[in-house]
């Protein structure tokens, strides 16, 4: 596996590649790498001649500075993951590199970025999608691989590049969890002990919920979660809401829609950890 820190670098082998009729995949990360990053890879593996991976923390998308300042950096053991799963190259670019200046782009991404995430870390998706941009741009996929687990991201970064008027496969690949059902994040080694002992109750939660809801409303469904998660010693529920799967806007019934999902945002002591899980699933 090669390791590139330039964009003109990395240009040039990819146009070489391209030439050469090989097909190239991309895993955007921010590092920290675990078994769902390493999932992502192995998808983009088994479908196309070569495989980006960018190993990057991108500032722009962090409206919490401290949570920046705190987010795990890996790069050396990031390297070694990947080269166990036959990555083809890395892409490890400093902030300078990125930004050789400021990205003042604004974007117009819809309901899909006002909601959520949208609403509780104002410009979080603005960031996401300058960074996204950028990396489509220098790397020009023709398939990108996202995890499901940032449910929204997929959505938001959907209309960024029907905004843009990419026409390459953005792929979102299911959630990898643990074996006590956590889903994998980055996030989770800054868990303490007992807050890591209380982190699958997350999924847990959400799991019986289904059959919850099986028999009552919408509103009880929402309710049942957030008391349920509340009354967990350290844990508080910024929100959970349920939505449709495509629109990510509220449902009220459950026959509002063939594609309802559930997407949750809880704080863990002071570790952010999300989640989702889908109630009905017929996507478009």
């Amino acid at each position: 596996m090669k390791v590139f820190t330039t964009i003109a670098e990395l240009r040039q082998q990819l146009d070489s590649d391209r030439n050469a009729g090989k097909t190239i995949g991309l895993v955007p990360t921010m590092g920290a790498l675990h078994n769902g990053h390493l999932q992502l890879v192995k998808t983009s593996v088994a479908n196309n001649d070569v495989t980006v991976v960018s190993i990057f923390v991108n500032p722009t998308q962090f409206n919490d500075k401290n949570d920046l300042r705190l987010y795990p950096r890996t790069l050396d053991k990031d390297c070694a993951l990947l080269e166990t799963v036959n990555c083809t190259y890395a892409f490890a670019p400093s902030v300078e590199e990125m930004y050789p200046t400021e990205d003042t782009r604004v974007f117009n991404l819809g309901l899909v970025a006002e909601v959520m995430e949208g609403k509780y870390r104002p410009g979080h998706f603005n960031g996401v999608a300058q960074i996204v941009s950028k990396l489509f741009d220098i790397v020009r996929p023709d398939n990108a691989y996202f995890g499901e687990k940032d449910f929204q991201q997929i959505a938001v970064i959907r209309a960024m590049a029907a905004q843009l008027g990419y026409t390459f496969n953005i792929v979102a690949v299911p959630i990898v969890r643990e074996p006590d059902g956590l889903a994998l994040s980055s996030r989770n080694t800054r868990l303490t002990e007992s807050q890591r002992r209380n982190a699958p109750k997350i999924a847990e939660t959400l799991f019986k919920s289904r059959t919850f809801a099986a028999s009552h409303s919408v509103k009880e469904t929402i309710d049942e979660v957030v008391n349920t998660l509340n009354a967990i010693p350290e844990m508080r529920v910024e929100y959970y809401e349920i939505v449709d799967g495509n629109t990510l806007q509220p449902v009220t019934d459950w026959n509002d829609s063939d594609y309802i999902v559930g997407c949750i945002t809880v704080y863990d002591g002071e570790v952010r950890l999300i989640d989702n899980i889908a109630y009905r699933r017929s996507e478009k």
